[in-house]
């Protein structure tokens, strides 16, 4: 690929052109080469190649994705098992995630057995943190205590669904009931009798933000968009933050509120094309979707004539391929056209020039789902809730260590001490919390005794942690905080995309300082500072950040120096 810009100031990328030329769709050739994978126990460079050819494209084309994306380039045997490594089962199993269904299977991660049967992959997180450990066998769940042996057969299976509370009286986003209790209804009502304008206004007025980590403002994103042709609305269900399952929630238990938010941020936006990238770690959120969007189909709400208007919408419900960072949103986007899923320089900026070179929106699931409620309601009804300068309510998911784990709606702006003590009851069978984990392994830790702090995103920055998705992990006194610590770098050095040095090199070496044990020292100071100013995306700037976080939760725990 080259870099050379354009005569209109872009950037050339050869793939991109190869395929413009081609007419050849970039999820169908992810798609054609997760088929090739299957059962295959071979390196993904030996069968990659063959999936190019049919296609039109050099092998190269095949092999990037191939060797990038973890659900690709991980061996597989004829039954394949994922097990889930992140931050909640590995806290249920006293950093231990691997060791009991290794051992059970009789296959180490990331290998497949000697005869072919079976094959064991590691993964960061499969959305049953409530239920953890977790792991998929297939496409069936396996969780608790005993998911080794369920997955020998010794004992039947457990995968209990997702428990959700609203706590706020009036859920915008959990609740069948109130006025949008029927968001296709909604949907219906916007596209027959009101102008996009009146959309727009609306969300402007609610001050809804962005619910996927960056807090963006949805307006100014859509103001940017607005004299644009051609504009892709994408909805972003890529929830890879381990400790987080609001967004699998909604997509499996209420994907018309989905799909109803993205059609209105479509109209809002002028799109005729939407797109919704589902993690395949999240086989029954794609599966949900999919039927949702048939039926949706079938009753008028998409098509080229939506509800006789002359309106032409679109949809189309994409799986991902095993990837952290393709949840950031130009990774998402190279995903989304077949490419390897690394970060991108910015500007342009994915408004300007995004999906295929189109201006194209990118919405998180949860911050889509919240639209049916505020177009129904109204602005000034959801810019009432929470705080003045971050309004709304927000979905928290709280981990197994809880007494009561689950997704939670509350106001923004309540205190944190008030979600683990009352609203999560605490630890379960008297455990004693040492640390919190709040919005994934890079979003930050705080100590048992400071979490007299504001739910919103100023007040956690303010206190060296981000709200992120809104995952709650607890740690208990029982985990060895240098185990947290390597966790941490463990899951940097795994899931960086290589896009930048800085990133895939620091990972690496951070790691390498928190095996070896002891004070870090100059070498640390060097390398966060490298990390935060020259890292591409936010991936590699908030690792400094959330490791320092963490000494600072744990104190004197920690060897010194790592608090930079």
């Amino acid at each position: 690929m080259s870099d050379r810009p354009t005569s209109d100031g872009g950037r050339f990328d050869a793939f991109r052109a190869l395929l413009s030329r081609r007419g050849t769709p970039g999820n169908r050739l992810l798609d054609d080469l997760a088929r090739a994978r299957l059962g295959s126990s071979s390196d993904s460079a030996d069968w990659s190649r063959a999936v190019a050819t049919p296609l039109g494209l050099p092998a190269a084309a095949s092999l990037g994705p191939a060797t990038f994306y973890a659900d690709l380039a991980a061996p597989q045997g004829r039954r394949h098992v994922r097990v889930c490594t992140g931050a909640a089962c590995f806290a249920a199993t006293g950093g231990r995630p691997l060791d009991a269904v290794e051992r059970a299977l009789g296959v180490h991660a990331g290998e497949v057995s000697a005869d072919g049967t079976v094959s064991l992959q590691a993964v960061r997180c499969l959305g049953h943190c409530y239920a953890a450990p977790a792991a998929l066998d297939g496409l069936l769940a396996c969780t608790g205590p005993g998911m080794a042996d369920q997955l020998t057969g010794r004992i039947p299976r457990s995968a209990p669904g997702i428990p959700s509370t609203d706590t706020t009286g009036d859920p915008v986003l959990l609740s069948p009931g109130g006025a949008a209790r029927d968001p296709w209804e909604v949907w219906r009502r916007t596209v027959t009798g009101s102008d996009p304008a009146e959309v727009q206004e609306q969300v402007a007025v609610s001050g809804l933000r962005g619910r996927g980590g960056a807090g963006y403002g949805v307006a100014a994103k859509w103001r940017s968009v607005r004299r644009s042709a051609g504009v892709v609305v994408v909805a972003n269900g890529d929830e890879g933050d381990p400790g987080s399952y609001a967004d699998r929630l909604l997509m499996e238990h209420h994907p018309q509120r989905v799909l109803a938010g993205l059609a209105l941020a479509c109209v809002a936006c002028g799109a005729s094309r939407g797109r919704v990238l589902v993690r395949s770690e999240y086989p029954m959120a794609l599966a949900s979707l999919r039927a949702a969007y048939e039926q949706a189909s079938a009753d008028g709400h998409f098509g080229s004539d939506v509800h006789g208007t002359g309106l032409r919408l679109e949809i189309e419900v994409c799986a991902g391929h095993g990837s952290y960072v393709a949840g950031e949103e130009t990774a998402l986007i190279a995903s989304l056209e077949g490419r390897r899923g690394c970060a991108g320089a910015r500007p342009p900026y994915p408004t300007e020039r995004g999906l295929w070179d189109a201006p194209t929106v990118v919405g998180n699931v949860e911050t889509l789902s919240a639209l049916p409620w505020i177009v129904s309601r109204g602005g000034r009804a959801y810019a009432g809730r929470g705080t003045r300068s971050e309004p709304g309510t927000k979905l928290v998911s709280l981990s197994e260590r809880f007494a009561r784990p689950g997704v939670y709606e509350v106001e923004l702006g309540v205190s944190l001490a008030h979600i683990v003590s009352r609203v999560g009851g605490g630890l379960k069978d008297g455990a004693r919390l040492a640390v919190l984990q709040i919005g994934g392994p890079l979003g930050g830790f705080l100590p048992a005794d400071g979490l007299d702090v504001a739910l919103t995103d100023a007040d956690l920055t303010a206190r060296g942690a981000a709200l992120g998705h809104g995952g709650l992990v607890a740690f208990d006194d029982t985990i060895a905080p240098t185990d947290v610590l390597r966790h941490i770098w463990q899951f940097a050095a795994a899931e960086s995309c290589g896009a930048c040095s800085p990133c895939r090199v620091g990972s690496r070496r951070g790691l390498e300082l928190a095996t070896a044990g002891g004070e870090p020292g100059e070498d640390w100071d060097r390398l966060a500072r490298v990390l935060e100013q020259a890292s591409l995306c936010a991936f590699g700037r908030r690792l400094p950040a959330a490791v320092s976080s963490l000494a600072r939760a744990y104190g004197q725990r920690l060897p010194k120096g790592w608090a930079s």
